[in-house]
């Protein structure tokens, strides 16, 4: 039995029905046509209606009485049952227990392990302040679990193996590299080759002294040079999905660390079809000498300096030929962006150049832009152009004062629009540049990664804590894309912000009457719904008995 509005002429009107099962078919049957929807909504006689019937409902009654007893502040209901769900169906329960097998501890680090990650995801911070945030949400098997258990599940995170097989010295085996490896024994295919396509870093100051041997002085992108830090590398795989991470001292260059990064892998997951996809700040002279190395036989692509290298910015770029033509112009926004492709063969090095036109045009574009800004800035302030960057590379100083360098502008316009590849394959150009493209779609997945990696403050003084800290921002960041994978093949596309919302405003509280608890859940809505049909978890009951 059910209410609904039927409509008639002008007017709505609130009916009572129920559903028979006639001649196996389901036939409704109108009990009572109550009356006019805008006149009984006028009169209060919806509520009145409705508080009549809950007399006769154990479960509703104490909610639509003016007399039930709020006992606890309202909980987050919303992210534990989707990322729980998550967590057990990627394996993670079983891959983590088994290496607690012979292990006795006195808590469940299983537990607080799921717990931390769940923190990350919805308010990056320390362990510290997971404590406090644990407060608001419900989390179940997580009510034993105390600060000390926190840091004592990261220190078995970080601990070093005794098995040091494919170890590095600034690098060395630990427990999560078995959790990975765990991960991607479960959901590989035997046939499926692995691509390097996105390998980047990012850096994470300390507020203390950053363990015995990560905490370093060294390039800040956070730009605290006076901090010490370590750098984290994250390898994506080319469906954007999260492979393993890297942890290395906080004075490793970027450039020194992609070969070690290729042979860890290769030695850890068996792989033995390897390709490298990578982005010019990762590339050395001696990374490509290693790789051009006959006794390296790993295909790659690489994107090429075009100002700093000579080869490229004089002989490559200024090679006579035609270009292929890969994509036209575009005639909406839903068309891939134009591209055309040349192959230049260089002393038996490989290079594309690849061209869009339209970038092409708005490069050249920003550059007159300021041509003509630069030209009235020498004429009305020339002091103030010292020291700007911007404007330097097209300025000439001589003896009567400043003037452009149309040397300057003429030799920047060769690189309007372009850049240039460097590969041993023997994918033909077009193939090579949509190879590399990939590359770029996977942006925004590591925009992703930094941005649930920031797990500032970090206070943990011991290398293992260190690592187990970060390491669970990691399986966050895999979390995170194993929801947008299934939101994906749902047919959705939204906004981690939005989905962090909405999950976070499904609430419950207890309210007690007359020696009863309930749980009273708040309205579903937004994107949370679809969120929890793509993961395949029931909404909790709106209201449900203890």
């Amino acid at each position: 039995m059910f209410a609904r509005i039927k409509k008639s002429g002008r007017y709505q009107y609130l009916q009572l029905v129920e559903n028979n099962k006639i001649g196996g078919k389901v036939c409704q049957r109108v009990i009572s046509t109550v009356g006019r929807l805008d006149q009984l909504q006028a009169k209060g006689s919806v509520e009145t209606l409705i508080r009549s019937l809950a007399r006769f409902s154990e479960k509703t009654l104490p909610v639509l009485s003016g007399k039930v007893d709020v006992t606890a502040h309202a909980v987050k209901i919303g992210p534990a049952p989707i990322f729980a769900r998550l967590w057990l169906e990627l394996g993670l329960p079983t891959i983590i227990n088994n290496l607690l097998a012979d292990r006795k501890f006195a808590f469940d680090i299983e537990r607080a392990i799921f717990l931390t990650v769940l923190h990350r995801l919805f308010m990056s911070g320390s362990d510290r302040s997971c404590e406090q945030w644990r407060r608001d949400y419900a989390v179940a098997g997580v009510e034993e679990i105390a600060l000390h258990h926190a840091y004592r599940a990261m220190a078995f995170l970080g601990e070093i193996l005794i098995d040091q097989h494919g170890a590095t010295p600034f690098s060395p085996r630990c427990t999560k590299d078995l959790i990975e490896e765990g991960l991607f024994a479960r959901h590989r295919n035997l046939f499926t080759s692995l691509d390097l396509v996105f390998f980047d870093t990012t850096s994470i100051y300390f507020e203390g002294e950053g363990g015995e041997t990560l905490g370093q002085f060294g390039h800040s992108k956070d730009h605290r040079p006076d901090r010490k830090q370590m750098v984290v590398g994250a390898i994506l795989d080319d469906n954007g999905r999260p492979i393993c991470c890297e942890l290395w001292p906080g004075n490793t260059a970027d450039v020194t660390s992609l070969l070690p990064v290729v042979a860890r892998l290769q030695s850890r997951f068996g792989i033995k079809r390897f390709r490298i996809v990578a982005d010019r700040g990762m590339i050395s002279a001696d990374t490509i000498k290693s790789l051009e190395n006959p006794d390296c036989d790993i295909p790659y692509i690489l994107g090429a300096r075009m100002r700093r290298v000579k080869e490229v910015s004089e002989e490559v770029l200024s090679r006579a030929g035609r270009y292929h033509e890969v994509s036209p112009e575009r005639t909406d926004a839903k068309s891939p962006s134009p591209l055309a492709v040349k192959e230049v063969l260089a002393e038996g090095r490989r290079y594309i150049v690849c061209r869009n036109a339209r970038q092409q045009r708005k490069d050249a574009a920003a550059r007159q832009a300021m041509i003509a800004a630069l030209e009235e800035r020498i004429q009305t302030n020339p002091k103030g152009l010292v020291g700007n960057r911007g404007y330097a590379r097209y300025i000439k100083v001589c003896k009567g004062g400043m003037t452009i360098d149309t040397d300057k502008i003429a030799a920047e316009a060769r690189f309007d629009g372009k850049w240039v590849l460097r590969t041993n394959m023997t994918l033909s150009a077009e193939r090579v540049a949509r190879k590399y493209k990939e590359l770029w779609q996977v942006e925004q997945v590591f925009r992703d990664v930094k941005s649930v990696l920031d797990t500032r403050p970090v206070f943990h003084k011991r290398d293992e804590t260190i690592r187990g800290h970060v390491f669970c921002s990691f399986l966050a960041l895999v979390l995170r894309k194993e929801l947008d994978r299934r939101l994906e093949a749902a047919g959705h596309r939204f906004e981690w912000a939005d989905i962090k919302r909405d999950l976070q405003a499904l609430q419950e509280v207890v309210v007690e009457e007359s020696g009863r608890s309930l749980t009273v859940r708040t309205a579903c809505s937004g994107t949370c719904g679809k969120v929890f049909q793509a993961v395949g978890v029931a909404l909790p009951q709106t209201i449900r008995e203890i």
